[in-house]
This record gives C-alpha cells, sequence and structure tokens, in this order.
C-alpha cells in the first residue's frame, strides 16, 4: 500500500490483535432476550466415540452405539459404522441424519464411479468426495467422519472434520470421547500389529469413550477390513451395559400384572 493510499484511506490498514466487534452486539441481544423472556437458540449437544488404526493386514473400525438427543439418550443401540464400497466403510460423529446421508450419497457416487470405470473404489477417492462436499456447507453439515478400507495401494485411514479439512493417520479417534479414546491409541498402539491386538486396542479405546463421556454409552461395534477383501463387521462386539441379567433377578410382585378381564367391559 502506498504512503497516498495510506494517508487517504487510513480505515483501511490492517490491525492486528482480537476483534471485539460484536461483542456490543451480543450484550444488546442478551439484554433484549432477557427483557422479552425469550429463549435463544443454542447449539445441540452431541455425543459419540468412534476410532480407527491401521495395522499389518488392514485397517480396524470401531464405534459406541448410543445416539442421544440432547441430554436424553434417544436410542441405546444405534449402527454408527456405515457403508461405503465393499472395501471402505465410515464411522460417523455428529447429528445423525447428517452422517447417514452423506455417506449414503457419497457411497451412491463411488457404486457408480465403478460402474463406470470396472475398478475397485479407492479410499483416497471416497475421502475426496467426503471432503468436498462437507467443504460446500462450511461446517453446517455436522459430520464428523472416521474413513478406513484397503485398496490397490494398502490400507488408510483418514479424519474428516464437519468442514472439510482432513487428515491421514495410522490411528485417529472422534467425537465427544475422541480424548479418553485417543489416551488409549497413544498408549497401546504400534505400528505392524496383528489383527487379533488390533481387535483389542479398538475395543479398549471404545469402552474408555463409553466409560468417561456422558455422550457415548451401550454397546461397542467393530469392523475388521482386511487388505485381501474380506470385511468382518460385528455389531455388539462388546456389551459392557447389558441390564437383562441384572432384570431378571428382580422378582415383581403379581399384583402389579393386570390380567384378562380385570377391566370391566361395558
Amino acid at each position: 500500500m502506498s504512503e497516498i493510499t495510506s494517508s487517504i484511506h487510513p480505515e483501511s490498514k490492517p490491525s492486528g490483535g482480537f476483534s471485539f466487534d460484536n461483542a456490543q452486539r451480543n450484550t444488546m441481544i442478551e439484554q433484549a432476550a432477557a427483557s422479552s423472556n425469550a429463549v435463544l437458540p443454542m447449539a445441540t449437544k452431541t455425543g459419540t466415540t468412534i476410532v480407527g488404526l491401521v495395522y499389518k493386514g488392514g485397517v480396524v473400525l470401531g464405534a459406541d452405539t448410543r445416539a442421544t438427543g440432547g441430554s436424553e439418550v434417544a436410542e441405546k443401540n444405534c449402527e454408527k459404522i456405515h457403508y461405503m464400497a465393499p472395501n471402505i466403510y465410515c464411522c460417523g460423529a455428529g447429528t445423525a441424519a447428517d452422517t447417514e446421508k452423506t455417506t449414503e450419497l457419497i457411497s451412491s457416487q463411488l457404486e457408480l464411479l465403478r460402474m463406470n470405470t470396472g475398478k475397485e473404489s479407492r479410499v483416497v477417492t471416497a475421502c475426496t468426495m467426503l471432503k468436498r462436499m462437507l467443504y460446500r456447507y462450511q461446517g453446517h453439515i455436522s459430520a464428523a467422519l472416521v474413513l478406513g478400507g484397503c485398496d490397490i495401494n494398502g490400507p488408510h485411514v483418514y479424519q474428516i472434520y464437519p468442514h472439510g479439512s482432513t487428515g491421514k493417520l495410522p490411528y485417529t479417534t472422534m467425537g465427544s470421547g475422541s480424548l479418553a479414546a485417543m489416551s488409549v491409541f497413544e498408549t497401546g498402539w504400534t505400528e505392524g500389529m496383528e489383527e487379533e491386538d488390533a481387535v483389542k486396542l479398538v475395543q479398549r479405546a471404545i469402552l474408555a469413550g463409553i466409560f468417561n463421556d456422558l455422550g457415548s454409552g451401550s454397546n461397542c461395534d467393530t469392523c475388521v477390513l482386511r487388505t485381501d477383501g474380506t470385511v468382518q463387521y460385528t455389531r455388539g462386539a462388546v456389551t459392557p451395559n447389558e441390564t437383562q441379567p441384572l432384570r431378571d433377578t428382580i422378582n415383581h410382585s403379581d399384583r402389579l400384572n393386570m390380567g384378562p378381564g380385570t377391566t370391566v367391559v361395558l
């Protein structure tokens, strides 16, 4: 910027530091809402623990099965590991509808691409499609994803944030229980792990999220994708919160059971 321009428009010079331009506006909005008893909209807290890691012979994905709506548990056994292609699966955290429809849409596009090319889908292709879609909506689609699969280039795990940024990592966690799960991964992950050890580590990581995060809970699902093309998707691989044995030990009084004919039919 020239000296002449800067002297004519001194306000156009960039300023450093933090910007508090909206501080006065936010105070006025809060005061107006309080005087009229209005309720300001708030972001809905979502809870999930999803993980993925690369081992010697493929990829292991894991997820809990609790779906929450704010502070209420809406579903105790939902599926958070979504099918993308025969060799690619994707874990989703965030808004359930966003994760399901996002993975469903990209899965359809991958199938059309396979029909057109006659070749197996590549994991980086799925990652590119997902990140481009999420970036287009600037984070308003609440879908934090862990993408995993095996192709001709080997096993791959990607983390994809709602605003479209991605990272290719040997192991990763996402969701509200990600910190607890990451502590398990950073302690126990080693390069070239065997499949049995990798599955157990994923289960431990999900259980860490289940027991240390209120937004995560219920059971642990796992999905093993091997470089030979086989897939093993296990629903309820670990069920630490099984309540049926406890319920069976409780004897309820028969006085609470209303048999046929108890109520008179008029």
